[in-house]
């Protein structure tokens, strides 16, 4: 089974907390903190395997998870850090952020590798907030959650061309007679329901052509096989746009040529654009040339080239290759998917983001900022207590409260923590 198309959920690891611990040796009356860091949660990453060619794993396990950092221990012992978690998907994999839409990784290069999430940052043991003062520190850093999010897997075939037209216009005939690729081939409409790829080779050259499923009006609503279709016309440098002209179906080459080239307007302007040839098909049963004199006045007047094929006899196929081989000479192969928005998730992104709002009588302070400040915090310790108020006036969240009209006793909600205001 053929799948382009999936959601999964992420995240990575956990950082580990940092400990609290002091020197106990014999003949050493008081020893100093000796508190070890946190180990850091594993990152995310997704990387390209050459055996895969489908999503269909991702139908059936939707969670990933990154290990966790461990946590730190006496003796300056810092926690191991998290394993790394590397998922496999085939080439020419984007990654996309559900809430947002906007592209974070897009796989398109042989044994690609690209981070995705990062783990959490492991806590600081209780060592590091040793001062002159605070000789013997009871508190320690608990480690950052790793960023975890929802996102979309969405494969686009990439192909060196395209194979455009409505149902039953004779793409896979074509495919068939010009590659190895085996597509289903009969005389109903949708015959095609997943992308067939196919390799042709000839004696100036070779490349990789993509039959698509059939699109239809509306296709850039969703309408039929429409937003699958496109998806992957989008990464192919060059479009043959095949025309039924024998009029044995009922079609008009004419307004399917018009109906086709609206739609790709509509999903992309820049797909709209690119490179067609006009492949005039079914050339064998044609008997009123009516249709084809309308097809050549139509590619005359939007400038286009037009090749007359037969698939099932091979009139016209070989003349078709040799040009395509020739047109795809002078294509650039540049990235045909603009990652211009592509985007890393990092924890340093929001580590001093922080918010108060006023609910009631009461000054919720949240963020990650303060999210990580009361993680080191022991509230039943006073020196802990003393760091605490000191970094929030060091955050400008003293400041803040102040200016929202704070007062001596009133509740202030740090975390989820509640605190009584005192100056």
């Amino acid at each position: 089974m053929f799948t382009d198309y999936t959601k999964i959920f992420i995240k990575a690891g956990n950082g580990g907390n940092g400990a609290v611990s002091f020197r106990r040796e014999k003949y050493v009356a008081a020893g100093g903190p000796d508190g070890g860091d946190g180990g850091k949660g594993g990152d995310i990453y997704f990387k390209v395997d050459k055996d895969k060619n489908t999503l269909i794993d991702f139908r059936y396990n939707k969670k990933y998870k990154a290990g966790n950092g461990e946590n730190g221990s006496g003796n300056h012992r810092n926690g191991k850090y998290g394993e790394n978690l590397y998922i496999k998907v085939p080439i020419g994999t984007v990654v996309k952020d559900v809430e947002t839409g906007k592209v974070i990784a897009d796989l398109s290069n042989p044994d690609q590798v690209e981070k995705v999430l990062e783990g959490g940052r492991g806590g600081k043991g209780n060592s590091h907030f040793a001062t002159a003062t605070r000789q013997a520190p009871r508190f320690a850093q608990d480690g950052d959650k790793g960023e975890e999010k929802e996102i979309i897997l969405e494969l686009k075939l990439l192909a060196d061309v395209g194979l455009l037209g409505f149902p039953n216009v004779g793409k896979s005939t074509f495919l068939s007679k010009t590659t190895a690729a085996r597509p289903k081939i009969a005389n109903y409409h949708f015959t095609t329901l997943e992308p067939n790829l196919g390799v042709v080779k000839a004696k100036n050259g070779s490349f990789v052509i993509a039959d698509i499923p059939g699109i239809i009006e509306g296709a850039s609503e969703g309408v039929g096989l429409g937003i699958q279709f496109l998806r992957h016309v989008e990464r192919t440098r060059l479009l043959l746009h095949f025309l039924d002209v024998s009029g044995t179906e009922g079609r008009n080459p004419v307004e399917d040529f018009r109906v086709i080239n609206a739609e790709l307007k509509k999903y992309s302007e820049k797909l709209s654009k690119r490179k067609q040839i006009i492949v005039a098909t079914k050339m064998d049963i044609v008997q009123d040339d009516t249709l084809l004199k309308e097809l050549e006045e139509l590619a005359k007047k939007e400038n286009i080239e037009i090749y007359k094929i037969s698939a099932v006899t091979g009139e016209g196929v070989e003349e078709l290759i040799n040009h395509v081989i020739e047109v795809l000479k002078t294509l650039p192969k540049e990235e045909l998917f603009e990652a211009e928005e592509r985007m890393v998730y990092t924890l340093e992104d929001k580590k001093d983001e922080w918010t108060i709002r006023k609910e009631g009588d009461d000054f919720i302070i949240e963020g990650r900022a303060v999210e990580r400040l009361m993680g080191r915090v022991n509230i039943e310790d006073n020196e802990s207590m003393y760091y605490l108020q000191k970094s929030l006036r060091e955050m400008g969240i003293d400041d803040k409260l102040k200016e929202m009209g704070v007062r001596e006793g009133d509740s202030v909600v740090v975390a989820g923590w509640e605190l009584e205001w005192s100056n």
